[in-house]
């Protein structure tokens, strides 16, 4: 089952708010995990001034950095409409989306 990963820090207002927009628009069809950065300076040095990073993730696959800043809503309809029929997911109808 995919999955995203959003690298975010816990005092930053544009990663609340690109959390906020990736579910309104996926709802919770789709597993969304939130890394704190600065838990980790590995982390901090491939993110520090790109955060929020927001990676889509499918298993078999390599992970695929979707957008960073602000939600990128047709790099996130993209992802979801390579996903397979099966999965159950549809990709989110585009009079559903808001900018």
């Amino acid at each position: 089952m995919p999955h995203f990963t959003l690298y975010s820090r816990t005092w930053c207002h544009l990663c609340d708010d690109l959390l906020q927009a990736l579910r309104s628009l996926i709802g919770d069809a789709v597993q969304i995990d939130v890394i704190d950065v600065d838990a980790d300076p590995l982390l901090v040095e491939q993110y520090d001034e790109l955060v929020p990073v927001l990676v889509g993730c499918r298993p078999g696959q390599p992970p695929e950095r979707l957008c960073h800043y602000h939600l990128d809503e047709a790099a996130i309809r993209r992802f979801l409409g390579q996903l397979p029929a099966e999965t159950g997911i549809s990709p989110p109808e585009s009079g559903k989306m808001q900018s």
